[in-house]
């Protein structure tokens, strides 16, 4: 019973003393690690004047190893989220003709299409399945839409200049 009363008494000035140089937290898990190790590896240590200098010496151990990982995980030398530009929204504009000449190219193809194929792909972006879609062509087979499919998705990359591999 004294231990346990020396260990109260003793969580309280290492607590206080971690709080002085790191977050209130921190000192907090601190202080429970210190108390852990002393209760399981130092169990034999009873005397207060060996266990006072010894509990403030894992102590600083463990505030070192907290500021190493700190250092390693880069939280020192973070930057206030107010102080960061603003990333601009816009793409460069080799990005932008590019992908301008892309939906021309597409828009041209789409075009070329047959009238089920531009049918096929307009349900297909208002966003019904194949199953619906079915129903909507009047097919009895979903291996006909998914024919159809593969078939209108090859003939509008052949026409927009690809091919299927």
């Amino acid at each position: 019973m004294q231990r346990d009363l020396m260990l109260t008494s003793l969580r309280e000035r290492i607590l206080a003393f971690a709080t002085s140089r790191v977050s209130r937290d921190l000192a907090e898990d601190l202080t429970q690690e210190v108390l852990v190790l002393l209760h399981e590896k130092y169990a034999r240590v009873t005397d207060l004047t060996e266990l006072v200098p010894l509990a403030f010496q894992i102590l600083r151990f463990q505030m070192l190893d907290a500021h190493r990982k700190s250092l390693r995980r880069g939280e020192y030398h973070q930057d206030a989220i107010e102080d960061l530009p603003l990333a601009d929204p816009g793409d460069d504009p080799a990005t932008q003709l590019d992908q301008k000449q892309r939906v021309d190219r597409l828009l041209a193809a789409v075009g070329q299409l047959g009238g089920r194929c531009r049918d096929l792909f307009r349900w297909k972006l208002e966003g019904h399945s194949f199953p619906e879609i079915r129903k909507i062509m009047g097919q009895t087979s979903i291996n006909t839409i998914y024919t159809w499919d593969l078939r209108c998705r090859k003939q509008l990359l052949s026409l927009m200049g690809g091919t299927w591999e």
